[in-house]
């Protein structure tokens, strides 16, 4: 178990990343759903060690992990957004290189290591070549691999399907969903499907607060009856930007389909929407948005 207590980061130019954060981690996979300046990896890189909170308390299992970084990262796997690596070498010379830089003395064991990684995640027919002429979707399943070197118990993934194609993320999500059974992992991404397709448990993080958290189907049942559709024309879009709260838009076959928030029925044609992850999202980015404009007033 992953637990995070009351952590703040506020950065030398005054801006709050994180704002009392908590979260309870379980074994297995956990979604960290928001949208792109919501603090999502600067709590990504304080969870992994790369950076100090300004307060709070970060705990795995029996270890504090601010006052004994070290024993976290023993145990720790970690694929930051912008992950780097020496591109003419080829993938299966820097897995051994990332074992040696993770402990693994024995030449024998990083063999058994590599070659095992290489085949977990698809790559060995490619060991040989040059890293620099991977795919996106190869690059990134590289990254797991040297997130795997060691077993780790706590695995952390920031932002990793973005820019990948339909086939590629496919097999990088199976991958993970994989990893995800005896582990904890944490994905974090800005993209709903992720989190639908892959989290028995999530938290939306917006403005570097926890909006919501629970599971995605418990968090989807909330949210029917505040969520309403309706079809209307390309060119009608902003008179109803002006009456109703709009949350999504969608076109679909010539025409816009809108989404709005409302705890009651709106009338003028809206249904209540089928509902799905997509809408809890959407609709908790709108209640956060709400909440800076009534304090001020």
């Amino acid at each position: 178990m992953l637990e995070l207590t009351h952590l703040t980061h506020i950065y030398a130019n005054g801006t709050r990343a994180l704002d009392d954060v908590s979260l309870s981690i379980p074994k297995g996979m956990f979604g960290l759903l928001g949208p792109n300046g919501a603090g999502k990896s600067t709590l990504m890189r304080t969870v992994a060690t790369l950076q100090a909170p300004t307060s709070g308390a970060i705990r795995f299992g029996d270890i504090d992990i601010l006052a004994t970084p070290d024993k976290l990262r023993e145990r720790l796997g970690y694929l930051p957004q912008d992950f780097g690596v020496y591109p003419r070498v080829s993938a299966y010379d820097m897995l051994d290189h990332m074992a040696v830089l993770k402990g693994v003395a024995s030449a024998r064991e990083r063999k058994e290591t590599v070659e095992t990684l290489l085949n977990q995640t698809n790559l060995w027919n490619v060991r040989k070549k040059a890293i620099a002429g991977f795919s996106g979707g190869m690059r990134q399943r590289f990254g797991i691999a040297q997130a795997l070197i060691g077993n780790p118990e706590l695995i952390i993934v920031d932002e990793p399907t973005a820019g990948l194609d339909p086939e590629e993320r496919n097999r990088f999500l199976n991958l993970l969903a994989e990893i995800g059974e005896n582990v904890v992992v944490i994905l974090s991404t800005h993209i709903v499907e992720d989190v639908a397709d892959l989290c028995p448990r999530m938290a939306v993080l917006a403005a570097g607060k926890i909006q919501l958290e629970g599971a995605p189907q418990d968090l989807i049942a909330l949210a029917r009856g505040n969520v309403w559709a309706k079809t209307i024309g390309r060119g009608d879009l902003e008179p109803y930007r002006d009456r109703y709260e709009i949350i999504s838009t969608r076109l679909f076959a010539g025409e816009t389909i809108i989404h709005v928030l409302s705890d009651t029925d709106p009338g003028d044609g809206f249904a209540p929407a089928a509902g799905g992850l997509e809408d809890v999202y959407f609709s908790t980015l709108a209640r956060s948005r709400r909440a800076p404009l009534a304090n001020a007033a």
